[in-house]
């Protein structure tokens, strides 16, 4: 079983590429998804950054309150070292156990695609066989991170500048998506790394 580490910067488009892929039937395993179950009502990720963090972080009914993580994390750089301190951990094990369990299924799939905004900054290339990076503009950045979250420019450059450089993430790309024109150019290429990397895994 192949698996591919799908990454790029935000507002790139990992999400419509991931979405792509299953479409075509591929697995797809979401770092994103993974934090957002472990940080629901309940969860002891969630209390340890309540205590690590503060109790204005949660909503009136318990849950995360994101937009003020968000706001926190943008103005406190090292309380994002603290939340990702206790978050990438967990994350991590949690992708292994879903990783184990493809692997162990009775018919396990051909690839998977492990998504990971920060799988360079995080270190977790050693868990993927190759990277895959989704990759645009910072103009198109900026545009698409305003109209999806909301942001100000001031917080999508803050971002941008906690991520890996633009250059040093192709560097390192095995495969890179290019993500600059409509989304049928989009699709063309994720339908044609599908057969790529169907091949690569079970070469003829």
């Amino acid at each position: 079983m192949l698996i591919i580490g799908l990454t790029g910067g935000i507002g790139s488009g990992k999400t419509t590429v991931s979405q792509y892929f299953e479409k075509l039937g591929v697995p797809v395993i979401d770092a994103d998804q993974l934090t957002r179950e472990l940080v629901a009502p309940g969860q002891p990720a969630l209390k340890e950054i309540v205590e690590q963090l503060g109790a204005d972080l949660l909503t009136t009914d318990g849950k995360l309150d994101r937009p003020q993580l968000r706001k926190r994390i943008f103005t406190h750089p090292e309380q994002r070292q603290i939340l990702e301190a206790i978050l990438h951990p967990l994350a991590r094990e949690a992708a292994l156990q879903q990783l184990i369990a493809l692997r162990k299924s009775v018919c396990p799939p051909t690839y998977v695609i492990l998504s990971v905004p920060l799988l360079i900054e995080s270190g977790w290339t050693d868990l993927v066989d190759r990277v895959l990076v989704v990759d645009t503009s910072p103009a198109q950045q900026q545009q698409r991170a305003s109209q999806r979250d909301g942001l100000s420019t001031a917080q999508i450059n803050t971002v941008i500048h906690s991520q890996t450089d633009r250059d040093t993430r192709l560097a390192i790309a095995d495969d890179i998506i290019h993500n600059n024109t409509d989304l049928p150019a989009l699709q063309s290429q994720v339908t044609s790394l599908h057969q790529q990397y169907q091949q690569l895994a079970h070469p003829r």
